[in-house]
This record gives structure tokens, C-alpha cells and sequence, in this order.
């Protein structure tokens, strides 16, 4: 059974806990840790209402990094703190699963690499969207050859988030501030870390350059004169756009938008020579499975022109759910059954000690869009270019995590 420490008890560390609880047989958490007193208690009273021992409290989290009993830290605190905290856990020789969002520098994406390389610690970003049942069966369609060769992939992160932005910045908190300040593609790993995986991206394949434009900025502020903020300002564009080149050759088209009406969506779209997953259309078209009946001419005469139709994703799980879907029950779990399984993936590779499924040079690949197309919208479009984080062992495609929860093979159960 895994030992794990929680750094942060807020929100996000809620829903964690809420999944981390039907872990009871393979996780024990040992100890817990926060600055806040009441956010200490609070999270205390869940442990005594699950009939759950209370974990040891610290008030640092280098202190609970220490401590014998843990093998393993959660991290899942702001933006700008989670990578230090993650960087501390490593040097004290223990796993670090930290949340998702974007990097603030490059910088601090090589310490990570640093301190992975230099302890005995690793790391996982907990990118629960590397983990959902659509995400996985087109993995698993690319692994199977149904879409041929990739040429294009696409994803993103659109959600209605304007008036959550205008309240966490009136609080004070990290990512409302960061939306005031900043310009740039801040949540690019919900949709990116799937993508990744099916490129095979830092496994025989790696991203080279990213070109970034920005809208004009209008959601935000509208957003806040509704609220009576009139004196709010954000720099964060309606719409940032932006394009990865892929050293395969393979683009990457990402999009963020969250101050605009609009109902969520990753955007994910993977085509290829044989097919194409949409997620906005629900549906996959894939040669010899999806309808392609003849289009009629004038006379209503067949053609050799076909008219291709989408085939609705539930017509294609029986036949193509990934193993880690089948038979898996995601009611009760958080962001629809995905969760869990990230969870369970950090505690198998922390208990085993093994590379991680999300390890460390993904997580700096994935989190440096943030900072490079910050760089791209800076300069007007240009494109700047990636740094190799893994330097030059992204040639190699065998480095991967051997266990059922990895992200790169397909292992029928």
C-alpha cells in the first residue's frame, strides 16, 4: 500500500480526496499539509466522516517531504507553486504528482528536469484527460493503424469561464490574476496531453515550433462591468490561437478561449490518411467502417464521389473501448470517471518505483506551451522555438512506463 502525502487541501484537493477515498485498499494517506488552519480542519473532518485515521499535519511541506512514512506527495496547490513543491519532494527522493496549468518561465520547467535527473524522485503531472474513455479509443484506433498516417491533430480548451475569472480575481486568486496579467494559451494540457500521446511525443517524435496570435480582449471586462468591476482590465485575449510544428511533420492547431459564451469543449481532432476523430461532432470517420455511400448526380445517377458520414462514438465502443475502459464503472468519479485512473497511474508507479506514464520531460514539453506562445504573441506571431528537455532521448521511442496503466502501447486485457 502507498504512503501518500497531500500538499494544499483546497478545492481541487477535494475532489481528489473524494477519489482517493475508494483508493482505501491500495492508497494510506499519511499526512497532510497546508498553511491554512481551517482548511486543515475542514479536511480533517472528511478522514473522520469516512471512519478514516487522521493523517500527521505539517505546516511545510519540505518537513512532510521528510517524513519516513511518506512515499509519495499530491501537489495540487496554484499554478505558480506547484512546480517548486514538486521540485522539493523530488530532492527528498519521493514522487511528485502534481495538478495541471501552464508554466510561468522555461526556467523553472529545466529545474524540474534537474531534479528528476539528480534525486532518486519523478514526477506526474495528474492529466486526468489522458484518461478519458474518447482520448483512450482514439489511442488506441492510431495504435491499430485505422487512421493511417497523422497529419494533423487539434485541440484546446473552450469553456464559458468569464464570470469565475472575475470573482477569483476580485479574491486575489492565482489564475484570475494570471488571466489579468497575462496573454497567452494558460491551460493547454487538457487537450495537449492526449495529442501527445497519440504523436508519440517525446518518444520518437518531439515538438519543434509553436506560432501564437492573440484576438482582442473584450470577454473579461464585459464580464466584470456586469459584476460592477469596472476598473478590471485583463490582458488575456478572447481567443488565443497558435501552431505546432512536429518534428515528423506532423501540426498541432491549439485554441483557448474562456471569456466567451460558449459550451465546453478539448476541441481534440486527430486525422489522418485513413480517418479523423472530431470531438465537436461526436463522431469518427474511418475508411471500410464509417457509411461512405455514392453521391448522386443531376439525374440522380450514382457517382464515384462519395458523400462520407460520422459514425457516433457510441456505435464504436464495443468494438474499440480501451482496455483501461472496459468494464470500468466512472460513476461516482470525478470529471467523469477520469480521475481515478490518473490517480491509480501515479500510485502504480510510485509504489513500483517505475517511470511514470506522464513523466517528467512531458510535463515540461506540454507546460512550455504556456510560456513559449506568451513569447509568440509577445512577438506578433513569430514563431519561437522548443527546447530539447530531453536532450536528444526523445529519439528513441522505447522509453515508456511498463505497466497497465502506460500510455503508449495497447494491451488487450
Amino acid at each position: 500500500m502507498l504512503k501518500l502525502g497531500i500538499v494544499g487541501l483546497g478545492a481541487r484537493s477535494g475532489g481528489l480526496l473524494s477519489s482517493l477515498f475508494k483508493l482505501k485498499d491500495e492508497v494510506e494517506i499519511t499526512a497532510v499539509c497546508d498553511k491554512r488552519p481551517e482548511a486543515v480542519e475542514r479536511y480533517l473532518c472528511r478522514f473522520d466522516k469516512e471512519k478514516i485515521s487522521r493523517p500527521k499535519v505539517c505546516r511545510d511541506h519540505r518537513e512532510l517531504a521528510l517524513l519516513p512514512e511518506v512515499e509519495a506527495v499530491l501537489i495540487p496547490t496554484s499554478w505558480n507553486s506547484h512546480l517548486g513543491i514538486a521540485r522539493d519532494v523530488m530532492r527528498a527522493g519521493k514522487y511528485a504528482g502534481f495538478e495541471v496549468g501552464g508554466a510561468s518561465s522555461i526556467e523553472e520547467l529545466w529545474g524540474l528536469i534537474h531534479a528528476a535527473n539528480e534525486f532518486d524522485g519523478q514526477c506526474m503531472m495528474l492529466e486526468n484527460c489522458c484518461y478519458g474513455r474518447n482520448e483512450l479509443m482514439a489511442l488506441r484506433l492510431e495504435r491499430e493503424g485505422y487512421f493511417g498516417e497523422i497529419i494533423t491533430c487539434g485541440c484546446g480548451y473552450e469553456h464559458d469561464l468569464a464570470w469565475k475569472m472575475v470573482e477569483e480575481t476580485q479574491s486575489g486568486f492565482e489564475r484570475g490574476m494570471h488571466n489579468l496579467r497575462r496573454c497567452t494559451d494558460l491551460y493547454p494540457t487538457h487537450g495537449l496531453g492526449p495529442i501527445s500521446k497519440i504523436l508519440r511525443i517525446n518518444r520518437g517524435n518531439r515538438f519543434l515550433s509553436i506560432v501564437s496570435v492573440a484576438s482582442k480582449a473584450r470577454g473579461f471586462d464585459l464580464a466584470a462591468k456586469k459584476d460592477g468591476f469596472n476598473d478590471f482590465h485583463f490582458n488575456e485575449a478572447d481567443v488565443v490561437s497558435s501552431i505546432i510544428k512536429c518534428a515528423n511533420g506532423e501540426t498541432i492547431e491549439l485554441h483557448h478561449c474562456i471569456s466567451l459564451p460558449r459550451p465546453y469543449s478539448r476541441c481534440c481532432r486527430v486525422q489522418g490518411t485513413k480517418g479523423i476523430w472530431l470531438e465537436e461532432a461526436r463522431g469518427m470517420y474511418i475508411e471500410g467502417i464509417s457509411p461512405n455511400p455514392m453521391a448522386p448526380d443531376e439525374n440522380g445517377n450514382p457517382t464515384r464521389y462519395t458523400t462520407p458520414e460520422w459514425t457516433p462514438l457510441t456505435e464504436l465502443y464495443a468494438r474499440f473501448e480501451h482496455p483501461l475502459w472496459q468494464g470500468y464503472d466512472p460513476s461516482g468519479v470525478g470529471h467523469g470517471g477520469m480521475d481515478l485512473p490518473v490517480l491509480r497511474a501515479f500510485a502504480d508507479a510510485a509504489g513500483q518505483r517505475i517511470i511514470p506514464p506522464i513523466d517528467v520531460y512531458d510535463c515540461a514539453a506540454w507546460m512550455s506551451v504556456t510560456a513559449l506562445a506568451e513569447q509568440s504573441v509577445a512577438l506578433g506571431g513569430m514563431p519561437v522555438a522548443f527546447p530539447d528537455f530531453t536532450n536528444g532521448r526523445w529519439i528513441n521511442s522505447d522509453r515508456r512506463c511498463f505497466s497497465r496503466w502506460q500510455l503508449e502501447e495497447i494491451e488487450k486485457n
